[in-house]
């Protein structure tokens, strides 16, 4: 039933001539590639509280959805059928098997996230945000990539850790002492996790002769995702202990501190994330890139934000 409807979708891209397909790819790729950067921007310069709540979602949801994937080990729909043929270049960033959708995974906790950080006095932005999950969602279908039930678990682990994450919140505020004990059992469960990955058995199954899934190449992602569920505990921990920064504001300041913040996103993303991946191995080298890119969004920019731009607020209010 789930590699007919591919196929019902695979038809329709056919007979419209793919006329959705670029925009299907389109919003695909910035799911994976800078959704995340929107509550890391809400997190620096409007409110804390507004963007960690997506942000403490996805790197428990992405941790997760790796320990579920690399478990599963199910195959891609083309692999289990060969009638499927994924739309336009969607093959080349379907990475890893294929149950949950990790590109479903990402988005449902950093969107999810957001819907429920403006829910009480925005309800429009929130409602965008569902408009835009839903549609991250079946893009993975209609490109051929993902089985319903791929899609349906990853956003099912998007809302069930938002949902955890608000209760943590809710129990942190009125037992703040506790938090320590919460960011430390995470950060177990994460190393649990890069140990579970790294040693268990994964399926070695040839078609001439041929290995059908090489599961070294599939646990390039699962390295990544548990590395940055391992920083985000340590990372939040310094950030609250030592920085204790307040976002830069909705104005000229917080603007020059979000262009300054993304150009530096970006840079981290693409080209430390590749040198660290050539200098030691696609497994090492995800690890370290994903423990950088969060410690600078979770810690090290907040520092830059209360050395600078806190600093020139206060001047201005003297």
């Amino acid at each position: 039933m789930d590699i007919e409807y591919l196929l019902l979708l695979q038809r329709f891209r056919e007979l419209t001539n793919d006329i959705l397909t670029p925009f299907m790819e389109a919003i695909s790729l910035f799911s994976v590639s800078y959704l995340v950067f929107i509550p890391v921007l809400i997190y620096w310069i409007y409110d804390r509280r507004k963007g960690l709540l997506p942000l403490a979602s996805f790197y428990l949801c992405i941790g997760i959805n790796a320990a579920v994937k690399l478990t599963a080990c199910i195959y891609r729909p083309w692999i289990r059928d060969a009638r499927v043929v994924p739309a336009g270049d969607a093959i080349s960033t379907a990475t890893g098997y294929s149950f949950p959708s990790g590109h479903t995974a990402t988005s449902s906790p950093l969107l999810a996230g957001m819907a429920r950080s403006f829910a009480d006095k925005n309800k429009w932005i929130s409602r965008i945000c569902i408009i835009v999950l839903l549609t991250i969602a079946f893009s993975r279908n209609y490109l051929g990539v993902h089985t319903p039930q791929d899609v349906l678990i990853a956003l099912l682990e998007g809302f069930v850790t938002v949902y955890v994450m608000e209760k943590i919140f809710a129990y942190v505020d009125k037992n703040p002492e506790k938090e320590d004990i919460l960011l430390l059992l995470e950060f177990l469960f994460a190393v649990a996790g890069l140990v579970y990955i790294t040693f268990k058995s994964y399926p070695m199954e040839y078609v001439d002769g041929v290995l059908i899934v090489d599961p070294q190449k599939m646990m390039n992602d699962g390295y990544g995702d548990l590395g940055m569920m391992v920083t985000y505990p340590i990372a939040h921990f310094i950030e609250k202990k030592w920085i204790r920064f307040d976002p830069a504001g909705l104005n000229k300041n917080g603007l020059i501190a979000g262009v300054l913040g993304f150009a530096l996103f970006a840079l981290i993303r693409e080209l430390l994330n590749t040198y660290l991946v050539a200098q030691f191995g696609s497994h090492w080298g995800k690890l370290y890139g994903a423990f950088i890119l969060v410690f600078f969004c979770i810690t090290l920019y907040p520092l830059i934000i209360k050395l600078v731009f806190n600093k020139q607020k206060k001047e201005e209010q003297e």
